[in-house]
C-alpha cells in the first residue's frame, strides 16, 4: 500500500529535494526502512542507534503524533499521510523575545 510521506525542507537533501514521497510499507517503521533504502542517510537524521526516533523528530500520521499511537510500529493503511517534522526548540530566549529598552533588572514588574 503507498502512503504519502511530506519531507520537510531540512531532511530534502536527503531526497534529491522531493518534498513528498509515496512509499510502500504496512508500518511506520516499514515506511522508513524504505526511505533509508531509497534515499540513503534520511535513516540516520531520523533514528537513533537503538532504531528509536530521535527526540527531536516528530512523526504525524494524518496529523496524530504517532508517540501516541504505537510509536514505529503503528499500522498504516492505503492513503494515509505521514509527515516528518523536526521539533522547534522549546523556551523562550533569554531576554523573553523582546528588547529590553534599557531597562535593567529581572522582574517584570517595577
Amino acid at each position: 500500500m503507498a502512503i504519502s510521506v511530506e519531507v520537510p525542507q531540512i531532511f530534502r537533501k536527503h531526497t534529491n529535494g522531493s518534498r513528498m514521497l509515496r512509499v510502500e510499507g504496512a508500518t511506520v517503521r516499514e515506511v522508513l526502512q524504505r526511505l533509508d533504502r531509497d534515499y540513503p542517510g534520511l535513516k540516520q537524521q531520523l533514528l537513533g542507534d537503538d532504531g528509536e526516533l530521535h527526540r527531536f523528530v516528530n512523526v504525524y500520521l494524518n496529523e496524530e503524533d504517532i508517540r501516541y499511537i504505537r510509536h514505529l510500529d503503528t499500522p498504516l493503511q492505503e492513503g494515509d499521510r505521514l509527515s516528518i517534522l523536526p521539533a522547534v526548540a522549546g523556551g523562550r530566549p533569554a531576554s523573553g523575545g523582546h528588547a529590553h529598552h534599557g531597562r535593567t533588572g529581572a522582574g517584570a514588574g517595577g
